[in-house]
Parts: structure tokens; C-alpha cells; sequence
């Protein structure tokens, strides 16, 4: 099976305080009122997470997700993606990790961990999405999640469009706020040179 690609990690050039880890390797590591759109914090002095095992202590991760978990694609890179960045408002980063298919890095879970508040150590996982082709990122300081859409016949590589929700941290838990919605043109124009999708906001 082909390994996930390991992404170099640093902060965003879009200056959203993000930092992304890549793939989780097996070596383990130290682990009030919040508006409706928090602000991101910078991730400089983030503490790196065991994201594998946070999930597999985890009882809200499936057990077809932590079947993934149980050994690497490749050498001890697992197919985990991690980004530590601000979406719940919490002055820790939150922890934001997406699970993904070693043979083709389709996403099969997507989740926030958010730091005990006042606690060393700890997190609680405050958003679980395990659709298949979900992944989850950060946009403008909001969490925003992405699910690949098929139609019948689709090859995995080329999904017909693409379903995408932000959210807002308000009350203790993500509400819904935007919904988008890309169809895929299926259509060659010149010689194959695919044509533009359309969009729809919901």
C-alpha cells in the first residue's frame, strides 16, 4: 500500500495560525465564554499530540476507523493528517486530525480534539465525521469540512461534485453556519480539456 505523503510542517502562509504535522508517526509525544467566530491563536508554542493513539482511547472513533489505526501504511508513517490551529476559541490550539485509506488518502473520518480547560493534559473530541471522502480544515478561523460527492459509475479518482459546511464554535459545540455546493463538469471542450464546474451556496 502506498504511503500518505508526509507534508512539511510550519505555519500558514495565510497567517490563520495553522500549523499541519502531516502523517503521524509512532513515536509518541506530550500532549469561559467564546464568541461565535474565535479568533485563530498562533500555534508557535503548540505541544504535539499522539494523534493514533488519542483516537484509539477514544470511544467516539468507530472501530472501522481505528482498524486503520492498527498498523502504518509504511515504515511508521499512519494515514493521519494533523493541524493545530484555533476553531473553538480555546487558548490552546485545537487539535484537528483527518483519517485517511493508505492505497488512495480517501478520507474516512474527520475530527476536533479541544484541550481540557485548565488541565495539562487531556482532550475532548467535540466534532466526529465519518462519512466516506470527508476532510476537515480550517477556513478564515471556522472549521470548515469537505465531502466528495459520486454519482453512479464514478471512478474514485474523479467524484461528479463536492458538498462543503463551515461551522461556528458558539455554546460549547459547532452549529452549522455555511453550506457549499460544487457540481464537477463531466463535459470536454477543445481537444478533453475539462470544463468549469458550477456552485451553489445552500
Amino acid at each position: 500500500m502506498a504511503a500518505v505523503g508526509l507534508l512539511l510542517a510550519g505555519c500558514n502562509p495565510g497567517g490563520e495560525g495553522v500549523r499541519s504535522e502531516g502523517s503521524a508517526s509512532t513515536t509518541p509525544a506530550p500532549k469561559g465564554a467564546v464568541s461565535s467566530a474565535p479568533s485563530p491563536a498562533s500555534t508557535a508554542g503548540h505541544k504535539k499530540v499522539d494523534a493514533v493513539q488519542l483516537m484509539k482511547d477514544d470511544p467516539k472513533v468507530s472501530a472501522d476507523v481505528k482498524k486503520s489505526l492498527y498498523k502504518p501504511c509504511a515504515a511508521d508513517e499512519y494515514p493521519v493528517e494533523v493541524t493545530y490551529a484555533s476553531v473553538t476559541g480555546s487558548t490552546s490550539p485545537d487539535v484537528i486530525v483527518n483519517v485517511m485509506t493508505c492505497a488512495d488518502s480517501v478520507g474516512i473520518g474527520s475530527y476536533v480534539y479541544r484541550r481540557h480547560a485548565g488541565a495539562k493534559d487531556g482532550y475532548d473530541n467535540v466534532y466526529a465525521n465519518e462519512q466516506p471522502s470527508v476532510y476537515a480544515g480550517v477556513n478564515k478561523g471556522e472549521l470548515e469540512v469537505s465531502k466528495q460527492t459520486y454519482a453512479a459509475g464514478d471512478k474514485v479518482c474523479c467524484p461528479s461534485g463536492e458538498d462543503v459546511m463551515t461551522y461556528r464554535w458558539s455554546g460549547g459545540h459547532f452549529t452549522p453556519h455555511r453550506r457549499y455546493h460544487t457540481d464537477y463538469s463531466k463535459t470536454t471542450v477543445d481537444g478533453g480539456t475539462p470544463g468549469d464546474g458550477t456552485g451553489s451556496e445552500g
